[in-house]
């Protein structure tokens, strides 16, 4: 069958030994992750420093701080951009193909990280407007970067280690967070040292030096280094051989990229009787939105956007009681206690010992053993660990928040954040990159990823307000009173939960070639609805 010599000759890519061109597609597309990373989670660090420069009040007995709009604003902006250029980008990933767009993002990335850095105006409300605005687009051209980066790869690798190298891609996501926070310590230790002041309490005028505003702009702006840095390789990559034959229907250039990457000989007597017969049938693809995609592929990407997105409100949601933590164990001692610089430094530290400790060993878990567990059980797991751990804070959370129990909370949070990484944090990046057709994957993983920046929004932000304390007198200046932490947690628990539920409707990949999973090989993709799937096709659970 047409499908079937397809299959053949993409089979080139699936059996492939591990060689160098695997590695530099792995660095390539996981340095803009790093970056994606990096540039995301760095504003978090300096939204303190950015309170005491532009909101402390003369005369009041604690530092400046984000009004909650503001902060909300500031954070949150750059993840709608995200959620925004997941759905586009991905979407023209499919019409234009992946290395065309791939370049966008990454330019895109750059000049907004260094515009972000430059954010100007008169009045704090401009300069953080400014900041807002570039941060969206930031955002924007980071969204890009999920689906391309994951499709790429996916095209790119063999079967049998194609999870650990998407995982790989995206295990750099924690060197990116580990690096945001190492660039602010230093940062902040140089000015510290070259600049040094008194505590708020003792001082607060002289608390904040004036050099304290370049601190944050070099923090942003060290972003679009690694970017930067690897834009060329990005342009120098050919196209995935599967968007040429699949998508683009262009076989002899297939084949001849193929040899290139591959170092091997692929006639174009092959490439020509596969172009001729992926159209043999004569029938049209079936589209996103038609009935034929929903009975194949609906309750795939149901499972993939659904387990994104609430992964992502419980990941995203962590950073609620992150403060309790690092207080209550003395790693970040009241604001009025220390310096401007002091403070940066301090939230850095303790970002970057959460990111070393619980961050980076999960995902690297998951690189390690994806290929030989499998993506379903290693989600399973991971979901079902975090619902554990999330109740283990939860219902003794007064024992936990009473002296002398701390340890044992900063365990237990460790092991939420480990599960989360090797678990559903990863297995949702990988999946949807490896379960729909080549014209569609981008587009789907997109729409997966899009889903979960959701949750991320609504976990950040939603819960922010949710978590606070019953009591109007106890909770944050300028938020209403929540249902607390202690309900919030369960609440994610049960978010966890859900999760776990709608990882049966996500199939397993493990070991098989991206057209097996898709049904490409079936019949040069162009089966009807009423022709049957092959055996095991349909199967959301390993077999």
């Amino acid at each position: 069958m047409a499908g079937e010599q397809q299959l053949q000759v993409l089979n080139a890519l699936d059996v492939a030994k591990t060689q160098w061109y695997h590695f530099t597609a792995i660095v390539v597309a996981g340095m803009g992750f790093f970056t994606d990373a990096y540039d995301l989670f760095c504003i978090s660090l300096v939204t303190k420093l950015l309170g005491r420069i532009y909101y402390t009040l003369p005369g009041s007995p604690t530092p400046g701080s984000l009004p909650p709009n503001v902060s909300a604003a500031v954070n949150g902006v750059a993840f709608i951009g995200t959620l925004s250029g997941q759905l586009f980008f991905g979407w023209l990933g499919d019409k234009m193909g992946r290395k065309r767009v791939y370049g966008m993002t990454l330019m895109l990335m750059v000049l907004c990280s260094v515009a972000s850095a430059l954010s100007f105006g008169h009045t704090p409300s401009s300069v953080l407007a400014t900041l807002c605005f570039f941060r969206f687009w930031l955002g924007f051209g980071i969204g890009g970067d999920y689906p391309l980066s994951a499709t790429i790869m996916s095209e790119y690798a063999n079967k049998k280690t194609r999870g650990a190298f998407i995982a790989a891609v995206f295990a750099m996501q924690g060197f990116g967070i580990l690096a945001g926070g190492l660039v602010a310590i230093v940062v902040s230790t140089a000015f510290k040292n070259r600049f040094p002041a008194p505590a708020y309490a003792d001082d607060p005028a002289g608390s904040l030096v004036p050099e304290a505003d370049f601190v944050w702009r070099i923090i942003l702006m060290f972003g679009a280094i690694p970017a930067g840095l690897t834009y060329y390789w990005r342009t120098k990559m050919p196209e995935t051989a599967r968007y040429t034959a699949l998508v683009a229907k262009n076989a002899k250039q297939a084949a001849a990229d193929m040899s290139k990457v591959l170092q091997m000989e692929i006639t174009e007597e092959q490439a020509k009787f596969r172009s001729a017969a992926g159209d043999s049938e004569g029938k049209k693809p079936f589209g996103l939105f038609s009935k034929e995609f929903v009975s194949r592929h609906g309750l795939h990407l149901l499972g993939t956007a659904t387990t994104w997105f609430l992964l992502d409100i419980a990941f995203y949601s962590q950073n609620l009681f992150q403060k309790d933590i690092f207080s209550a164990i003395g790693w970040i001692p009241k604001a009025a206690k220390m310096s401007a610089l002091e403070e940066l430094y301090r939230i850095a530290r303790a970002q970057t010992l959460i990111a070393l400790c619980g961050t980076v060993p999960g995902y690297w878990f998951t690189v390690g053993l994806i290929d030989v567990v499998g993506r379903f059980t290693i989600q399973l797991v991971g979901f079902l660990m975090m619902t554990v751990f999330m109740l283990g804070l939860a219902i003794p959370y007064h024992h936990w928040t009473t002296p002398g129990n701390h340890i044992g909370f900063v365990i237990m949070y460790g092991f939420t954040f480990f599960f989360a990484n090797f678990g559903p944090n990863s297995t949702t990046f990988i999946v949807p990159a490896e379960i729909f057709p080549a014209r569609l994957r981008s587009t789907c993983h997109g729409i997966s990823a899009a889903s979960g920046k959701l949750g991320a929004i609504i976990g950040s932000f939603g819960f922010l307000y949710l978590a606070q304390n019953p009591d109007p007198a106890k909770a944050d200046h300028g938020y209403p009173p929540g249902i607390g932490v202690r309900n919030s947690l369960f609440l994610l628990a049960g978010c966890n939960l859900l999760g776990l539920l709608f990882t049966f409707l996500v199939p397993e990949s493990k070991g098989k070639s991206l057209e097996e999973m898709s049904g490409e090989n079936e019949d040069g993709d162009t089966a009807t609805a009423a022709e049957p799937a092959p055996a095991g096709y349909n199967r959301t659970v390993p077999v």
